[in-house]
This record gives structure tokens, sequence and C-alpha cells, in this order.
């Protein structure tokens, strides 16, 4: 596209834009756009941006507010989203939100162990207070499938308790595990590879098990309890799959994570459902889970998102809501499990959507696509879009950090932020804290 028609098209973007001017009704138009959605799924452009954290954070509140909402279901692992739930609803020991932000020690720790989310979950506690109907409490839960060995120990340990017997044959069945050591990769290269058994009978004989268990359950309380360990005994069985398939190049890995977060949501909307309701629920993710891939080249390759799942499982009842930055600071790493960092982000390349949004010079606004205006036909174009996760590399931003999409079918909004600044980890470290900000740095999304 000619530079004159990016030109027309960033003062179309500026006409049908809402700007977001910190005032209590800047989110106003959105919340009319969601309506009567059941499933609100918020991205963020990278995972170490405070101004994504703050603004979902804001919005969550408002659909928890004003319309309702009983859940968060997050990119996070299952066990340690549900110590955060158990606080929230004022059960289990811990005394604060930073406290219930403990078990998040996988990297990237900073990714919920930092103080935005610290905030938003003291907000839920403090709400939930003050709502007597215990299935009335907005929850928080995990959508990831990596918690292969702590979904194993809560399976365990929620069995020994209730069962001892029952968890004495579970120890049974994921012993299969336990000659390959607490690392789940040598597990999945060993039964990748074929150079030993794989535990897939055994973990979903565990899940089949739990699951006729919560059947026959009728208190309120003990059905809270199951529902917990059914859902362990299913992360078990995603996660040996997904590290079994990493190493076979039989089966996208990126589609069982997404299928599996798409799963965990919709039994997770079951569980609060009991009661005879329907529920609504806000999902936190990444961008590229939230957006729909049929509009991005991850779709042309055969990959398929949380996004693309919700909007085909719930249709006219899921909103997908995507952010942009242009420029600023992040929060992450410069390869996995190296020192988190805050960095330099450099600006948008040309011939991106979010250059295109600078150019608009507009610092912040709403764009709502179904009222793009005279801007609708230049948004839909294919255009480079950036993504970054929980590593950023600059030197090779273009390969590591961009994407073709059509952003209007990928979202059904977009809140772009010109300038952001890194979140902040709970644990500073000197790499985060020094000033001179590294141009160094896969995408882990």
């Amino acid at each position: 596209m000619a530079r004159s028609d990016d030109d027309t098209v960033a003062r179309g973007i500026a006409h049908s834009a809402t700007p977001l001017i910190g005032a209590a009704s800047d989110l106003d138009p959105l919340l009319e756009r969601i309506g009567d959605a059941r499933f609100v799924l918020i991205g963020e452009a990278s995972h170490g941006t405070h101004d994504f954290y703050r603004l979902r954070a804001e919005l969550t509140q408002r659909l928890i507010h004003d319309k309702g909402f009983l859940a968060v279901v997050a990119e996070a692992d299952w066990p340690d989203a549900y110590r955060v739930n158990r606080f929230v609803r004022g059960q289990g020991s811990d005394g604060s939100a930073i406290e219930a932000l403990q078990d998040f020690l996988r990297f990237p720790q900073w990714m919920w162990r930092n103080v935005d989310v610290a905030d938003f979950v003291g907000w839920l506690r403090e709400y939930d207070d003050h709502v007597p109907e215990p299935w009335r409490k907005v929850g928080f839960y995990g959508l990831d499938l990596y918690s292969l060995h702590r979904s194993i120990g809560a399976v365990l340990a929620y069995l020994q308790r209730v069962d001892p017997a029952a968890a004495d044959r579970a120890r049974e069945r994921y012993a299969c595990f336990d000659e390959l050591g607490a690392d789940p990769r040598r597990y999945g290269i060993s039964a990748g590879l074929g150079i030993s058994e794989d535990c897939e009978q055994q973990v979903i004989a565990q899940l089949v098990e739990l699951q006729r268990r919560r059947a026959t359950i009728v208190h309120d309380d003990d059905a809270e309890d199951a529902f917990a360990a059914e859902q362990d005994a299913r992360v078990v069985v995603g996660a040996e799959r997904y590290y079994r398939a990493m190493f076979s190049n039989e089966v996208s890995t990126w589609n069982l994570r997404d299928t599996h977060m798409a799963d965990t949501l919709d039994a997770v909307v079951g569980h609060l459902e009991r009661h005879g309701e329907p529920v609504k629920v806000v999902v936190w993710a990444h961008n590229s889970h939230v957006g729909d891939a049929r509009a991005t080249e991850m779709g042309a390759h055969g990959e398929l998102t949380l996004g693309q799942l919700c909007r085909q499982r719930h249709r006219n009842e899921t909103v997908l809501i995507g952010f942009t930055t242009h420029e600023g600071t992040v929060t992450a790493a410069s390869d996995w499990d190296a020192p988190v960092e805050r960095k330099r982000v450099r600006p948008a390349l040309d011939g991106s959507y979010e250059q295109l949004f600078h150019a608009t010079d507009v610092p912040r606004f709403l764009l709502i696509m179904r009222q793009l205006g005279e801007a609708a036909g230049g948004l839909r174009e294919p255009r480079l879009e950036r993504a970054i996760g929980v590593i950023y590399r600059p030197d090779t931003e273009r390969s590591s950090h961009y994407f073709n999409a059509r952003l209007p079918a990928q979202f059904d909004a977009i809140i772009h932020l010109d300038e952001t600044r890194a979140v902040e980890p709970l644990e500073r470290t000197a790499h985060w804290g020094r000033d001179e900000l590294p141009e160094t740095f896969p995408t882990g999304m």
C-alpha cells in the first residue's frame, strides 16, 4: 500500500477511534460492544507490559461489577491459579495477594508475579468479601497445561485426603513418569522417540476415575475440590500429550495447547453453571491466543487459536479484544530461563498495524471493528502485526516478532497505546533494574 494511502487510512482510523483520555467513561463504548456476550477474551501484545495489564484489569473490573461476570480464566498453570482462586474466595491460609501468587515459580515468574496482577487479585478478594452467596463469588482459574508434576501432586493430595485407596491407585498410574525425573521434556523425548513406553493410557484412566467420582458428589463444597482435582488430572492428560508430541513431529503442539485451553474454559463454565444459571467469563491471554487464527498466517499454516475455537463453539457470544503498541519498554528475557530484563521496545516497523496506528497521532485509542467507517478497506488488507511473548529479541525483530494478519477479522476491538512501559516484577533483579536497557533477545507466547 502506498504511503499516501496509509495517510488516508490513518486519518480514517483517527476519525473512527475513541480516544482514551483517562476518564471513567473511556471504556463505555467497549462495554456497549460487549453487550450480552458471555465470553470476553482480552489479549496483550506482550507478556510484560504494564499498560496492557492495567487496562485489562480495569475492563475486567467493569465486566464483573457492571455485567455480572463470574470468573477470570487466565493463560496460567491450573494449580498455581487455583491457589489464587482459593484466596479471592476467602479460603486457604494466604493473608495477602502476594502470598497467594507464590506458587508461580516456573519461568516466566513475572508474567503473574507482578505489581499489576497483585493489585487486581487484591481488588478481587475485596470484591468477593462483599458477595454473600459462595456461588456468586468471582473465581480465578488457569488455562495452561505445563504443570505436569504439580498437577500430579495436587491429584494425589486430594485423593489422600478423601480416599487413600484411590490415592494408591493414582500413584501406581503416575509412577510411569518417575524414572525420567522432574523434567517433563525428558519424558517427551523418551516417549516421543519410542525409547520408552508412554503414559497415555494410565493418565486417561486416572482422569476417568476422577470424573466418575465427581459425578457421585452432592455437597457443593465437596464438588469444588473434586472439580479442581479432576481438572488437575485433565492437565496431566494434556501435558503428557503435549510433551510427547514435542518430539514426535506428528501433531502441532500449538494446536494441542490451544485446544486444551478451550476445553478447560468450557469445563470451568460447565462447573460454574451447576447451579442452573448461565455464566459469563473473562479470559486473559496473549493476543496470539485470543485472536482468531483464521485471519493470520498462523491459520494458513494449519494452526488454530483459543479465540477461534471460542468463536466456533460459542457463536454470537464471544468478543475478542487485542492490544497494540508502537514503542516503549517491556519486561522480558533474552532466552528461555534467562534472567528477566527491562528492554527497550523498538518503534514499530513500516507496513505494520502498529506503525499505522502511530501515524494517527492519537496516543491512546479504542477501535471497534464494526465501526471502522472509511478506514475499513485499508485495515482489511493484510499487514504486519507485532507479538512479543516472554522473550524479546530486537536484533531479529522482523523474523522473531512479526506476522501477517487481517486485524478486523482477527479481533472485534483493538486498544492501541502508542507508548507503553514495562510491567514491574514482584522480584526485581539487577538485570531488570539497570538503567541501560539492552537490545538483545523465540517468542514464548
